[in-house]
């Protein structure tokens, strides 16, 4: 399994740690802050849909069997979307376990692991100081999704992502990882990686500015890099987390649930 490498980062260290399910070890003292899976039934809920699509059967029947008894003729053939849509929701749900199963997220003192796919299993490595921001979306189920904004530069496609991909940002896809147990706990593991991987870039920035040896475009990278994700690009509460990382209800892309 190759690792897909959006930029590049390490340190040095003594300590040689792996994230499960990749088959490469971490750089010498980079640690595993945490790491985890998406729970396939929020993911069948709020990612395959399959609510909306057992709904859409369901009506589908209903307005067959009214048909039905207004040209009298026997309710019984009405059946037939219950019988088609139950197989499609056991489908989507069979495709929810299944993502879940191949799917890990791990976040590290240097970067955000996401490997993703069924087929093609694709390992995405996002250094978090190409993160510029994340937000915190939360479901009623007590799951939650961590979009994370990443800063100007080559990206995944949209296809590649889904359904690890924030919705409808086609042109500028967001990785996000998704339907995640405990959202909050990991939000704040996540916000303290940013704030000192940001820390950190800042005051190398500094250091390179007193030696003389920055750029301009160096310097505005890094002033930038601290900007957090703005709450209202998912329409969410206004509360902000440290480490760039704003939270609040989801609204911004489909209703809470």
């Amino acid at each position: 399994m190759s690792v897909n490498e959006v930029g590049g980062d390490g340190m040095n260290g003594s300590a040689v740690e792996r994230i499960a399910g990749i088959h490469e070890d971490l750089p010498l003292g980079e640690r595993v802050l945490w790491q985890g899976a998406p729970s396939w039934f929020s993911l069948a809920r709020h990612a395959f849909h399959i609510r909306e699509v057992a709904a859409y059967f369901v009506l589908l029947a209903a307005s067959s069997a009214v048909m039905n008894l207004i040209d009298g003729v026997p309710v019984t053939g009405a059946a037939a979307p219950l019988g088609v849509g139950a197989v499609g929701c056991l489908l989507l749900a069979f495709l929810a376990w299944l993502s879940s199963r191949t799917t890990t997220y791990a976040v590290t003192t240097r970067r955000v692991f996401l490997r993703v796919g069924i087929a093609l299993p694709l390992t995405i490595n996002l250094p978090l100081r190409r993160i510029e921001g994340a937000a915190l979306a939360l479901h009623r189920d007590g799951c939650g999704d961590l979009p994370l904004s990443l800063e100007k530069g080559p990206h995944l496609a949209f296809l590649h992502l889904w359904p690890h991909a924030r919705p409808w940002h086609l042109k500028h896809p967001e990785p996000m990882m998704r339907c995640i147990a405990q959202p909050e706990h990991v939000a704040r593991i996540l916000a303290d990686a940013l704030q000192v991987s940001h820390a950190e870039q800042a005051a190398r920035a500094a250091q390179d500015v007193a030696d003389g040896t920055t750029t301009t475009e160096e310097t505005a990278g890094a002033a930038v890099s601290t900007a957090p994700v703005p709450s209202h690009s998912m329409g969410i509460g206004a509360r902000h987390l440290h480490g760039s990382l704003s939270t609040g209800q989801q609204h911004g892309y489909g209703a809470a649930a």
